[in-house]
């Protein structure tokens, strides 16, 4: 079981970003980004304060509390000389998920030294050895070892999922979710991860359907679909090689904003990203970070940078004549389909997760279909060419936009469609109702139109009627209507449509 099963090893260092800010565990600090505290020491904790607390909340709690701005980059630079010193003394190939917790596939390195159990201690004391406290867990998702890291415990193989389940939802890391399941009565990871998956993604949408794929120890994205990560790797060459960190820097966002693009463009996502410099002397340097389409080019930029400016101050990029960096690459790893992430819906000022945040919340309060984005599809009426897909969804392919589709409505086309068609009567000068027989003749000329809810108005012109004869080989499904259009004197222009002696208006053109 253990050779068929893959095993996750994560490395934490506690209150990382507190240490690198130049903090210790005897003074109250706290690290902030955008007035959200993201870290703080352990006498801050003390005082009360607390990660995603509000800034002005936590110097009410702590009142010599000294507040740090983040600095990304310079936790980048600090870590680097963990992840260096670990992958010259325990294992070969790390992860780095943030500055502080790093991750590794364990069983090559738990075989190399003599089991998991030896691994941990190995990690623990090699961390140990830069004067930095450390725990260890492994399990078998990532997001299992790092809980687990926190305790230094090793889950047994195919345990995720019940070693899970007592703690509360909390832990899942999605605060409004946390919140509303606790008001529903589910407390508990376990309570969760017993809920029917698809009454979960119809609740709470994409965002509680990746919690709960975790809760159940299951990997949050899906890794059936693989593509070629080659042809979505970018590169960028130096001529002559860049000593300045400023101008590499900047390529590197020029890098990562083609990187995105073309992953976006493939409907892909990568779950790890690797950064390499081709030196000028002939080497080549490189760094692996957990991505899982949450990292923005910004992201990717302080990550690297921060790196890069490590590997210059320890010497590691050389200082002789043949110095510099000859090319840069970022190449994805591990694509999968794009299948929980949504464009914007707004404008580029909100980023995804702020989105599906938001989206996700309102669909737990208000339904599934709360949220819903368009969808163009085939069909011959015009309500059957745009479908509303709730947000999270994946909209069905089988409805293919180009056709054929023999009797479909030619531009232009409706300015408003109605979800349902609306009652509607076409009479005569008489007061009788326009009828169609079999060749399609009209039996008098229009004179009025009636539409449930926009009252009687005067015919001035028509075209029509046009046959559509629908699913023929079905006795239950099959329909024979004729659709018209219809112009009146109060300026309007109708879509209409007679089906067994009944008109109805199925969209209206202004």
């Amino acid at each position: 079981m253990e050779g068929r099963t893959a095993r996750t090893v994560v490395a934490w260092v506690p209150d990382f970003p507190v240490i690198a800010g130049g903090g210790t565990d005897g003074e109250p600090v706290a690290v902030v980004d955008r007035d959200v505290v993201v870290a703080c020491s352990a006498a801050a904790r003390a005082d009360g304060v607390r990660r995603r607390m509000r800034l002005r909340s936590a110097q009410a709690c702590s009142a010599h509390l000294r507040v740090v701005e983040r600095d990304l980059a310079v936790e980048m630079r600090a870590f680097e000389r963990v992840v260096g010193h670990l992958e010259a003394t325990v294992m070969p190939r790390l992860e780095v998920i943030r500055p502080g917790l790093l991750a590794a596939p364990a069983r090559g390195p738990a075989r190399y030294w003599g089991g998991e159990p030896n691994l941990l201690g190995r990690l623990a004391d090699a961390i140990a050895e830069l004067d930095l406290p450390a725990r260890a867990g492994i399990a078998d998702g990532v997001f299992t070892a790092a809980l687990a890291a926190r305790r230094g415990q090793i889950v047994p193989v195919g345990g995720d999922a019940a070693w899970l389940a007592p703690f509360p939802v909390g832990v899942l890391g999605v605060a409004r979710l946390a919140e509303l399941l606790n008001r529903l009565g589910i407390r508990t990871v376990g309570d969760f991860a017993r809920l029917p998956a698809d009454r979960v993604s119809a609740r709470f949408g994409a965002e509680g359907l990746a919690a709960h794929r975790t809760a159940r120890g299951e990997q949050p994205r899906p890794l059936a679909v693989r593509m070629s990560s080659d042809e979505h790797t970018v590169t960028h060459r130096f001529e002559p090689a860049e000593t300045r960190l400023e101008a590499t820097a900047f390529a590197v966002k020029a890098l990562a904003d083609r990187l995105h693009d073309r992953l976006a463009a493939a409907g892909a996502v990568a779950a790890r990203l690797e950064a390499s410099v081709d030196l000028a002397d002939g080497r080549r340097l490189a760094r692996v970070f957990r991505h899982e389409g949450r990292l923005s080019s910004l992201a990717v930029t302080e990550r690297v940078r921060g790196v890069l400016q490590a590997w210059t101050e320890t010497g590691v990029m050389g200082d002789g004549p043949e110095r510099g960096i000859a090319a840069l690459t970022l190449r994805p790893e591990q694509l999968t389909q794009d299948a929980g992430r949504q464009s914007a819906l707004f404008d580029d000022r909100h980023t995804p997760e702020e989105i599906e945040r938001a989206a996700a919340r309102v669909q737990a309060l208000l339904g599934h279909r709360a949220v819903v984005r368009m969808e163009t599809g085939g069909g011959r009426a015009p309500a059957d060419r745009v479908r509303l897909v709730p947000f999270g969804d994946v909209a069905d392919a089988h409805r293919e936009a180009d056709g054929p589709w023999p009797g479909r409505l030619p531009a232009p086309f409706p300015a408003t469609t109605f979800p349902e068609q609306v009652p509607a009567e076409l009479t005569d000068t008489g007061g009788r109702t326009v009828a169609v027989a079999g060749r399609l003749a009209l039996s008098a000329a229009p004179a009025l139109v009636t539409v449930r809810g926009y009252g009687r108005a005067q015919v001035t012109g028509w075209a029509g009627p046009w046959p559509v004869l629908e699913r023929w080989w079905d006795r239950e499904g099959g329909r024979r209507i004729a659709r018209m259009q219809v112009t009146t004197a109060d300026g309007r222009a109708w879509l209409l449509v007679i089906e067994q002696g009944r008109w109805w208006a199925e969209a209206h053109y202004g």
